[in-house]
């Protein structure tokens, strides 16, 4: 390999996969879920929207599925 390229009269051009990395979303979070996986975050060094990231993965692989029953007011 050489020591040095001449990157100068490279064309740049976008990564094709790059759209399919992440998509940005907005949810409402209750603070308490924000501050355990903050918490998680600090003690972790890892972002805690990346350990939200990762945790939601996990159910998507594992199929997991919430389990609740609703109470109808009376």
């Amino acid at each position: 390999m050489k020591d040095e390229y001449d990157l100068s009269k490279m064309k740049s051009r976008p990564n094709p996969y790059a759209k399919r990395l992440k998509k940005q979303v907005t949810l409402r979070m209750s603070e308490d879920v924000i501050e355990y996986f903050k918490t998680m975050a600090e003690e972790t060094g890892i972002p805690y929207q990346s350990l939200i990231n990762f945790y939601l993965s996990d159910c998507v692989t594992s199929k997991r599925k919430l389990q609740m029953t609703w109470v109808s007011p009376t």
